[in-house]
């Protein structure tokens, strides 16, 4: 996520934090840099200029200047102004009022919001223990409400089944009575999107917002769009009563620049991100822990925040325990843990939180090579025998042979896993104490992985 305005900032951070002293004229150097950077990036121009304002405003004062390490009174500065552009602090969904708590989303054809709806929904389900009700106002696209019914069954939600020859507003006003009847928490109500902004477009979900009433209407923007994403926010702002905004496709937003301008040019918070197609891959947008990513200084607390909800805790603590004892780091428990980080988003998501990683190995691990390489050495693993996955050491050649062939792969590959196993396993044992998951986080930090690349 952000990786070209990561890449650029973090590289100027990095030069600031040696200096010991700071000029005028280096802090004009500095700013040239980061202002480089954010017009890469697509940060909209009046954000640029305001952002670079203010951070030379404060570079220039007293508390910089005189500072015992003025670099790092400027990178602190940076961040602060960062985390100001993007909002100061989470804003937290209004899920106070009666219920049930109506959500509204709106915004342009292919942003994301069915899929959006869905994740919504889980997240809402999972986390905040809600009973949760969907439907599609979307009579356009039939394929939108089945979208919706097929992701509605797979997250546990309740789906509210409409018709393409419903009125908009009638779908609207029956799902609310239905979601009162079923006792339901929360009605998250998906809308048509079209192409582009027009009048009948805004007509409509004008009429629909009159009706449902909505405690959140939600603008939901494609982040890759950059600056035309925060100018598309503005006139849906202008032309409904927003309460925030959902960044969709993150993962493949190279430049990051609508996450920098939406909150300045609406005035409407950003509440959440999403970064993929799987309906867990929506994160509360926290501007400190952005900013934080963005300077390549890492995001540890949500990196912890996710081990805790998606981390399997009783496998993760026998694994602690038999370490401990010495009983060894087999086969099975390597398999165990590849699961673990696929369940947390795989290794880039997990790069991309560590403090001084990220941007070149974060990108090299985006590539869907990795994912099918760490697939391959999960379905190696599968082909042995539990003896041989608690023993690795009795595989022979003939045994080598039958899990090749059981795998679909070749005898080097079977031997580079052995030998990349017995590698983990001296390194659990050094480690011991400090459990498996942040050994292996510990492995990677500033060089691929453990079985990467896989050639």
């Amino acid at each position: 996520m952000f990786e070209n305005l990561s890449e650029r900032l973090g590289r100027t951070v990095k030069n600031l934090r040696g200096q010991g002293r700071l000029t005028e004229d280096n802090i004009k150097d500095t700013l040239r840099e980061i202002r480089m950077a954010l017009l890469e990036a697509d940060v909209a121009l009046p954000v640029v200029r305001s952002f670079i304002d203010q951070v030379q405003l404060k570079a220039l004062g007293q508390d910089v200047l005189n500072s015992l390490s003025p670099g790092q009174a400027l990178v602190k500065v940076v961040n602060d102004e960062l985390v100001a552009v993007m909002g100061a602090e989470f804003d937290a969904l209004n899920l106070d009022t009666k219920p049930p708590v109506v959500i509204l989303m709106a915004g342009l054809q292919g942003a994301g919001k069915t899929t959006t709806v869905a994740k919504l929904a889980r997240r809402l389900i999972e986390q905040d223990k809600k009973h949760v009700m969907v439907v599609s106002a979307d009579v356009y696209r039939p394929a939108a409400i089945e979208q919706l019914k097929t992701l509605a069954a797979e997250v546990n939600a309740v789906f509210f089944p409409s018709d393409i020859k419903q009125k908009p507003v009638k779908i609207t006003a029956a799902a609310i009575e239905a979601a009162r009847k079923q006792n339901a928490d929360v009605l998250i109500i998906d809308t048509a999107g079209r192409l582009h902004i027009d009048d009948v477009m805004m007509d409509e979900i004008k009429a629909i917002h009159q009706v449902a009433n909505p405690a959140e209407t939600l603008f939901v923007v494609d982040s890759m769009t950059g600056q035309d994403a925060a100018n598309t926010a503005k006139a849906f702002g202008d032309a409904l009563p927003l309460t925030g905004v959902v960044l969709t496709k993150t993962d493949g937003d190279a430049r990051g620049g609508a996450a920098l301008s939406v909150r300045q040019i609406t005035g409407k918070p950003i509440k959440f991100i999403g970064s993929g197609e799987k309906t867990d891959a929506l994160e509360i947008f926290h501007p400190d822990r952005i900013a934080s990513r963005i300077l390549g200084m890492g995001d540890i607390l949500s990196l912890v925040e996710e081990a805790h909800q998606k981390v399997d805790q009783e496998k993760a603590k026998k694994l602690v325990q038999k370490v401990r004892k010495g009983k060894g780091f087999d086969l099975e428990d390597l398999r165990d843990q590849f699961t673990q980080m696929e369940n947390m988003g795989g290794l880039s998501s997990l790069i991309d939180k560590l403090p001084g990683v990220g941007g070149n190995v974060s990108q090299q691990l985006q590539n869907p090579e990795h994912t099918k390489q760490m697939k391959r050495m999960v379905a190696i693993i599968d082909s042995m025998t539990p003896l041989e996955r608690r023993k690795p050491e009795i595989i022979n050649g003939s045994r080598k042979r039958r899990v090749a062939t059981g795998s679909g792969t070749q005898i080097q590959d079977v031997n580079r896993l052995l030998k990349q196993h017995k590698q983990m396993q001296k390194m659990m044992k050094k480690m011991g104490n400090k459990g498996a998951m942040r050994g292996m986080m510990s492995a990677m930090k500033g060089k691929m992985p453990p079985g990467m690349p896989f050639k």
